[in-house]
């Protein structure tokens, strides 16, 4: 896996002050992307254990409220074989922490039904996550309104919730991930 950009002071991208990972590859190539260098899985640099225990290092400080996991995308097979080390150890190492993922996939259709059924990663990773953001970016229905997400078609999910309900439970931003 390659990556693009790693922000260790990022506001934007979920609640709180947080360490952002912008991945390399992505299929989807939304009309509009903010970010269509990372299309390309050969952008950047390659990940390595280096990069993991930088992000990792980086997060100990009280004021770094987590982890967001964005793209290019993350959830494409082979960025979670990469992301999947970092994700285990952020949450080994910060339990009370919170990982953010932003993917163009939608929950149910595309990582539930499809690739928690034909890809090894998927469900572990996706144990890991607190907050995805799912939906492609529909520049038809962009809203610069919208917290934490670009058009009105994508959605907030609390993904320990919904897999632990067994239906999609949307962020609550009152909730226990809001610092």
């Amino acid at each position: 896996m390659n990556y693009a950009d790693i922000k260790l002071f990022d506001v934007a991208n979920g609640t709180g002050v947080r360490v952002s990972v912008f991945v390399s590859g992505c299929t989807h190539h939304c009309k509009n992307c903010f970010n269509p260098d990372t299309w390309d899985f050969g952008y950047g640099k390659p990940f390595t254990d280096v990069e993991i225990n930088h992000i990792i290092d980086s997060c100990k400080e009280d004021y770094i409220a987590g982890l967001s996991l964005l793209g290019g995308e993350p959830m494409e097979y082979v960025n979670q074989q990469g992301l999947l080390p970092l994700a285990r150890k952020f949450k080994e190492t910060y339990p009370d922490k919170t990982i953010w993922c932003y993917t163009g996939y939608t929950f149910e259709t595309d990582l539930l039904d499809r690739m928690c059924n034909e890809w090894e990663y998927t469900k572990e990773l996706l144990s890991y996550i607190d907050v995805l953001v799912d939906g492609e970016f529909i520049d038809e229905q962009k809203d610069l309104s919208l917290r934490f997400k670009g058009s009105r078609n994508q959605r907030i999910i609390d993904v320990p919730k919904s897999l632990k309900t067994g239906t999609t439970v949307l962020w609550d931003e009152s909730g226990k991930y809001f610092k």
